[in-house]
């Protein structure tokens, strides 16, 4: 499967929402064409460079997304939000002449459910009050605080953790595993300076 790809100072997991403020000609086209298209994109963290400007170098796991709404910022500017669908893997990717990333990748398996045990409750405990601190009435979301895999990708979302460790996270394929990491780092005491 060949993608357009956004690079971001961020990680996205599977069935999160991402805004994005576009102002780059070449992330206009590719939000144009994913529109008039109806098609996904990826996201995927910079390993080295920057937002703006020249090339940024991708994270080799990311999250294909879709445009679920757009407007017109007040600023003049296009906003859109992304929803996440399903991690992939660059296989190769490639700059065009006006340094839009494509990239082959390969799409990897959504995580089935699976209940969350009563070892990570006070995780979800954690999750839900985060959650009433963030609510926007307008825009309601339904909770699966008993679905380890929701549970362990909303907190990865929303903790104020270092990229580097929010990439750890979506890189582990296994739910249970990725709650683990994220409980040993809520422990008092533990470093969490990024890793790798």
């Amino acid at each position: 499967m060949r993608i357009p790809l956004f690079p971001l100072n961020t990680v996205l997991f599977p069935g999160g929402h991402l805004d994005l403020r576009i102002f780059e000609q070449r992330y206009l086209r590719l939000v144009s064409d994913c529109l008039s298209r109806e098609a996904p994109f990826g996201i995927s963290l910079i390993d080295s460079g920057q937002e703006v400007g020249g090339l940024a170098i991708p994270h080799r796991i990311g999250t294909l997304v879709r445009i679920v709404d757009w407007e017109r910022r007040p600023d003049g500017l296009l906003g859109i939000t992304v929803l996440g669908e399903q991690r992939f893997a660059i296989i190769d990717y490639e700059a065009d002449p006006k340094q839009l990333l494509y990239a082959e990748v390969s799409l990897l398996a959504n995580v089935p459910s699976a209940t969350l045990s009563e070892k990570f409750r006070p995780l979800a405990d954690l999750l839900q009050r985060i959650l009433k601190q963030l609510a926007n009435p307008d825009t309601p979301q339904p909770l699966h605080l008993d679905d380890a895999a929701w549970v362990g990708c909303r907190l990865a979302e929303l903790l104020p953790l270092p990229l580097r460790e929010k990439q750890r996270l979506l890189e582990i394929d296994n739910p249970m595993a990725r709650l683990q990491l994220l409980y040993h780092m809520l422990q008092p005491g533990t470093d969490t300076t990024p890793l790798g």
